[in-house]
């Protein structure tokens, strides 16, 4: 019999996926359970499960990360992987039976997770009106990108790129991220023929880096486009 909240967890898992989960449980009481190697999934309240019942998805993990209810101990890439795969395996799995639902529910009754469904974090932007209008993205667009180009700055570099660097000289440990995405802004140029006097538009520039490497190296016209006050 499972009388630990983190070995009833394991239980929950297990029904929705199918399997053992892979990744080690540590529960809000201090109880484990899993393989004792690799990430470990700290679940610090009840909470966190029953937001994992009524949003079994990619959704219900953010939202419990984000209101602090779940955590990770260890590597958090590997964590992340896999449990992208648990996620995917459980949005594809058939239906529970009566008997695995049974279970479900008695696990989360004996871990005080029934219950309505939680409210999204209070970080989570509420939008309204139909989907894709000019103002509801303008305000989906704002809530994520103006909060300050400091905050911005310390995680993309000098130039502001919000997108994958191209990391073009992988033996060179000198490399900056700034030289990657300089890199990156180049490779594109490059692969669209830019030539001095042609046009570009750039859709969502974020912070312009491409249209001033553009405009700087390759003497193009470069305009951007952003519905974000910040990067205007």
């Amino acid at each position: 019999m499972s009388n630990t909240a983190a070995e009833r967890i394991a239980i929950v898992i297990e029904r929705m996926l199918g399997e053992p989960s892979p990744l080690r449980i540590r529960a809000w009481d201090g109880s484990e359970v899993g393989p004792p190697s690799g990430p470990t999934l700290v679940v610090s309240s009840r909470r966190a499960i029953r937001r994992l019942l009524w949003r079994p998805d990619e959704i219900g993990l953010g939202r419990g990360w984000v209101a602090g209810e779940i955590d990770v101990d260890g590597d958090l890439d590997e964590a992340l992987a896999r449990l992208e795969t648990v996620v995917h395996e459980i949005s594809k799995r058939r239906k529970l039976s009566a008997g695995e639902r049974a279970e479900v529910y008695r696990a989360a009754v004996l871990l005080g997770a029934v219950g309505p469904r939680p409210k999204p974090p209070p970080e989570e932007v509420e939008l309204s009106g139909d989907k894709h209008t000019k103002g509801r993205d303008k305000a989906a667009v704002s809530h994520h990108y103006d909060v300050g180009n400091d905050f911005y700055e310390l995680v993309l570099g000098p130039s502001m790129t919000y997108s994958c660097a191209y990391w073009n000289r992988p033996d060179d440990p000198g490399q900056t991220l700034e030289d990657a995405q300089r890199a990156k802004h180049d490779l594109i140029c490059r692969k669209l023929g830019l030539q001095p006097g042609q046009r570009l538009l750039d859709v969502g520039c974020g912070w312009g880096g491409l249209v001033m490497h553009a405009a700087r190296e390759y003497g193009v016209q470069a305009v951007g486009i952003t519905l974000a006050n910040e990067q205007a």
